[in-house]
């Protein structure tokens, strides 16, 4: 799983219940909208995300075009979770692996660098 797509998952977790649309999920990410339009039709294809136009008089009345609005699915949600979860233990992991070496060394160098 990228990078980019464990932001937008994160982005759904933090709201869990909330629709949210496009530039929330881009501010709450810290992705630009080209990156998160592909992964948000990725999830919606995998059936992770579910959407929904608003009402086109909503976004008439406060000057601008109708937003289209995400959900986790209750099975994309619980994918997440576990696909977050999952990805954290291995980058945990990795980080003790990685500073395995640098303390082996330190101690069989006797401290010295």
């Amino acid at each position: 799983m990228t990078v980019p797509t464990q932001a937008v998952l994160g982005a759904f977790l933090e709201h869990p219940d909330k629709e949210l649309y496009g530039l929330e999920i881009v501010k709450v990410s810290g992705l630009e909208p080209g990156t998160i339009y592909p992964i948000l039709q990725r999830l919606r294809g995998a059936g992770w995300v579910t959407d929904r136009w608003e009402n086109p008089e909503h976004g008439q009345v406060a000057g601008r075009p109708p937003r289209r609005y995400y959900r986790l699915t209750m099975e994309g949600r619980a994918r997440a979770v576990h696909a977050l979860q999952r990805v954290g233990r291995d980058r945990t992991a990795l980080g003790r692996l990685l500073a395995t070496p640098t303390t082996n060394s330190a101690a069989t160098n006797g401290g010295a660098s």
